[in-house]
């Protein structure tokens, strides 16, 4: 069995595997991480492999407790990936990201795919049909959108995610909800219509703790798995070690 663990930037996503098979999922805050992962393996004496990707600053040794129960592993740049690397500054691309990629890589074989990860950034990564990694782009997410509009100016409230009535907001909060939400919206689909320009066919994985949400309301055709980053992981360490 494995435990895969998503260090992210608000919260940490869990999954113990078995084989592809998720047997439980688990999402915690940061200062829960040991306690969690105690009762994880409490609970799952058979979980044999910890690993895990971080775009935080939890630093390695806040693991190194568990050292003596499971083999634990960070996914880093040198790891093997089952794709091709043609971003102009490989090393700054987030392992989050590298993540993504090779899952889609894995699980959507020879096909075009764009991944895009709805948290607390939203990002894009696209992956040709020969497995090369192109690039994407990185952009506020939802709760970053409001707290900005609140940060940043003397009298907008700071409010909590809601779905819009109408794209005409008829009061404050009203306009916000609507600036925010289909803002994004409007965002996500104009990229899609941009890569349709370059490749008319390509599959789109919409993941991350807004995709639920979000894919509702999208124009265009998803697959959306609010999970797809912790399958990757477990996906990616099979890939490992048959790789080294």
């Amino acid at each position: 069995m494995i435990l895969a663990i998503d260090v992210g930037n608000t919260r940490i996503k869990s999954a113990v595997f078995e084989g592809d098979a998720v047997l439980e999922s688990f999402v915690f805050s940061k200062i829960e991480l040991r306690k969690n992962i105690q009762n994880i393996l409490k609970k799952y004496r058979k979980v044999t492999h910890l690993v895990v990707s971080s775009v935080s600053d939890i630093e390695k040794q806040s693991f190194s407790e568990f050292e003596s129960l499971v083999d634990i592993h960070f996914v880093s740049h040198n790891d093997p990936f089952p794709f091709v690397n043609r971003y102009k500054t490989p090393k700054t691309l987030g392992v989050d990201r590298m993540v993504l990629a090779a899952g889609a890589t894995l699980q959507f074989p020879n096909q075009n795919r764009l991944v895009i990860d709805a948290g607390t950034c939203v990002t894009y990564d696209f992956i040709d049909e020969s497995d090369n990694y192109l690039g994407g782009a990185i952009s506020p997410g939802l709760q970053l959108r409001y707290t900005a509009l609140h940060n940043f100016t003397a009298k907008l409230p700071l409010l909590g995610l809601e779905k819009p009535e109408y794209f005409i907001g008829k009061s404050t909060s009203e306009s916000i909800h609507s600036g925010v939400v289909n803002g994004l919206v409007y965002e996500i689909d104009g990229f899609i219509d941009e890569y349709k320009v370059l490749h008319p066919n390509f599959i789109i994985i919409l993941t991350g703790g807004d995709a639920v949400f979000l894919a509702k309301r999208l124009k265009n055709t998803i697959f959306a798995n609010s999970n797809f980053l912790l399958e990757s992981l477990n996906q990616i360490f099979q890939y490992k070690i048959e790789n080294d």
